[in-house]
């Protein structure tokens, strides 16, 4: 039987390498601890996407050598033309140390239907044709019809949002269409900001509205003797239509959290009534807006 784990993939995001200090470390000491364990726990994919150059050298510095991670890096904005994004592409795998990346993701669907978008995919299938990366992709958001995206790029890799909140390209089909079709769909945002973990009573105004769903599945997961993280973990890592599921930590100790409720037996919970539809609550971008 796969284990779980073959699944689970680390996301950068939450790396906090641009402050003074982590909880009292230096901030290069605590993400070398969560490299490591990564590595050791054999955590396929890391995805770097959408780091400063400082960032990306620091994360060159202290990576495991040989390195062990199919890595995954993002695009610059497409406005500026393909040389230039092929000049930071291979500027940020120079950072990071590799000759190649696993996967070149496009950050936003809306750069591959800007004006530029035709000329921004061509170069990344050039740059495949080249052997600088092994795939190429697109990052969407559930408004951005993925599969339609999906249809017209041909990318191989998409990443999308899901959760145990938010399971609209569930429901909808979209997700197991685009395996259908031999896409490869890495989930994130499994935590969907950290919203599962926030108690209703300091949950902001412009989420007010969805806090007693939010409650409600809570305590389902309660009642079911689990708690958010091994829930949230069970149904994103349960589900067949994910190859891959990023997590984001910003301490060791986190990822030790993660790895250990990823480890468990998924909870029998009823994912089905944990779902919300609040627009709001689904998509952060609203929530800097609010």
């Amino acid at each position: 039987m796969t284990s779980p784990l073959s699944k689970l993939g680390l996301g950068s995001g939450q790396f906090a390498l641009d402050q003074a200090t982590v909880r009292g470390r230096p901030p290069q000491a605590e993400v070398r601890d969560i490299l490591d364990i990564a590595a050791r726990t054999q955590l396929a994919v890391f995805d770097v996407a959408g780091r400063s150059p400082q960032v990306e050298d620091a994360l060159g510095t202290i990576m495991p050598r040989p390195n062990p991670f199919r890595i995954s890096i993002s695009t610059v904005r497409a406005d500026r033309g393909p040389d230039f994004v092929e000049a930071e592409a291979r500027a940020t795998l120079r950072r990071l140390g590799v000759e190649s990346a696993d996967a070149i993701l496009v950050p936003s669907a809306a750069d591959l239907f800007g004006p530029h978008g035709l000329a921004l995919w061509d170069r990344l299938k050039a740059l495949k044709d080249q052997g600088l990366t092994r795939k190429i992709g697109v990052s969407v958001f559930a408004s951005d019809d993925p599969l339609g995206v999906a249809r017209r790029f041909r990318p191989d890799i998409i990443q999308a949002p899901a959760s145990l909140l938010d399971q609209r390209l569930l429901i909808d089909g979209t997700l197991a269409a685009l395996t259908g079709i031999g896409i490869e769909v890495h989930l994130r945002s499994i935590f969907l900001s950290g919203l599962l973990f926030l108690p209703a009573d300091r949950a902001p105004n412009h989420l007010k509205e969805a806090a007693s769903r939010i409650s409600r599945a809570r305590r389902l997961i309660a009642e079911g003797r689990s708690d958010p993280l091994q829930a949230a973990l069970g149904f994103a890592l349960s589900r067949p239509e994910a190859a891959a599921v990023l997590v984001g930590v910003t301490t060791a100790a986190e990822l030790n959290a993660v790895i250990a409720a990823a480890s468990s037996p998924p909870p029998d919970l009823d994912w089905d009534d944990m779902a919300i539809d609040d627009p709001v609550a689904l998509d952060p971008r609203a929530w800097r807006a609010a």
